[in-house]
């Protein structure tokens, strides 16, 4: 396995990563792993298993039991959609000890007043229904800017509503480097990617815990059942009445998955003039996903038949991480003077 972190200094870096709450689903492929597997071709990546991201919202001892298997889980669907370990790095965040110090530096660095103005945070309480946030909720983004900035990063791909996050970090870099010395660079966002997926249920938000979303370790079988209980269009009461296509979400899959471009507009002329019944849109897209789905599980299946595999890679990743970690803590330690007692 190639060190990559160690590797073409000239690639610019990237950071990204996921909290291990569950197995990926096809949002998570439309939306951000698209676009990772074609990223780590012309840059540097970092992919991080984000655990003490999770303890933020998920700090009970009964969520922390399900981070090794979710992490397995994890990096078995990073690796069947093509996410390269010989090109991206993946690590496990909890076992890099910098990140903690690092992040306790930066701390130092911002203020609470500025972390309360993160609008992400009163859309976390609102969502998880907290009406006191923890002070690592509050420090997330603080947590956040450790990560990116550990590696050195010049690039965070993400979405708009995490903007303010990197606008966080780049602050945090921007202050160490006036206060004492240039160490970091200022990440910028790398927005774009893949567009949003709606659950199966016509929700705005695909997850497990909306039982809405179809992942991508899904069988054969199970997508089938998903798919035939789509939400359509429920103005459309017969397959001969005009139906809507606009914000429909079988018809928002056949845009994301079918690469027949021409029998998904015909689909939606047919649809549009009554002509063309929901079954047989459905149908439809149960192949399409099919042969998107099938060599996503073909791979799995080879990579979950190598014993130890998944913590070979983690633990490499890790292994490289630390360094880089090392690395910046000791320039850090040097631009800010705290060399003192060293041997």
């Amino acid at each position: 396995m190639s060190n990559s972190a160690s590797g073409n200094k000239k690639r610019k870096r990237i950071l990204t990563g996921d909290r291990p709450t569950g197995k990926l689903h096809l949002g998570h492929y439309v939306g951000t792993l698209a676009n990772r597997v074609q990223l780590q071709g012309e840059y540097e990546v970092f992919l991080l298993v984000a655990d003490y991201h999770m303890l933020t919202t998920r700090s009970g001892k009964e969520y922390i039991q399900e981070v090794e298997q979710n992490a397995r889980d994890l990096v078995l669907d990073y690796l069947s959609v093509g996410i390269d370990p010989e090109e991206t790095t993946i690590y496990v965040q909890s076992l890099v000890p910098e990140v903690a110090e690092i992040f306790l530096i930066f701390s130092m660095l911002v203020t609470v007043p500025r972390l309360q103005r993160v609008p992400t945070l009163k859309e976390i309480m609102a969502d998880q229904l907290i009406e006191n946030p923890s002070v690592g909720l509050l420090t997330y983004p603080v947590l956040q800017a450790a990560d990116i900035l550990i590696v050195r990063a010049d690039l965070v791909p993400v979405g708009k509503d995490q903007e303010s996050h990197i606008e966080v970090c780049r602050e945090i870099a921007r202050r160490f480097n006036q206060v004492y010395g240039d160490v970091f660079p200022e990440p910028e966002g790398l927005f774009g990617g893949g567009a949003t997926l709606v659950g199966t249920d016509g929700k705005a938000k695909m997850s497990k815990s909306l039982n809405n979303a179809i992942f991508l370790s899904d069988d054969g079988e199970t997508v089938r059942q998903k798919v035939m209980k789509m939400y359509t269009d429920p103005t459309r009461l017969r397959a001969t009445d005009p139906g809507h296509v606009e914000g429909n979400p079988v018809f928002m899959y056949h845009d994301a998955f079918n690469t027949d471009k021409e029998e998904v507009e015909d689909l939606k002329d047919r649809y549009r003039k009554g002509k063309v019944g929901d079954v047989e849109v459905k149908k439809k897209l149960i192949d399409v996903l099919y042969t998107f789905l099938e060599p996503v599980r073909e791979r799995r299946r080879a990579y979950e038949s190598k014993p130890g595999l998944i913590r070979d890679i983690l633990h490499h990743g890790t292994e490289v991480v630390t360094r880089e970690g090392r690395e910046t803590i000791r320039l850090m330690r040097d631009a800010m003077g705290m060399t003192y007692f060293k041997k």
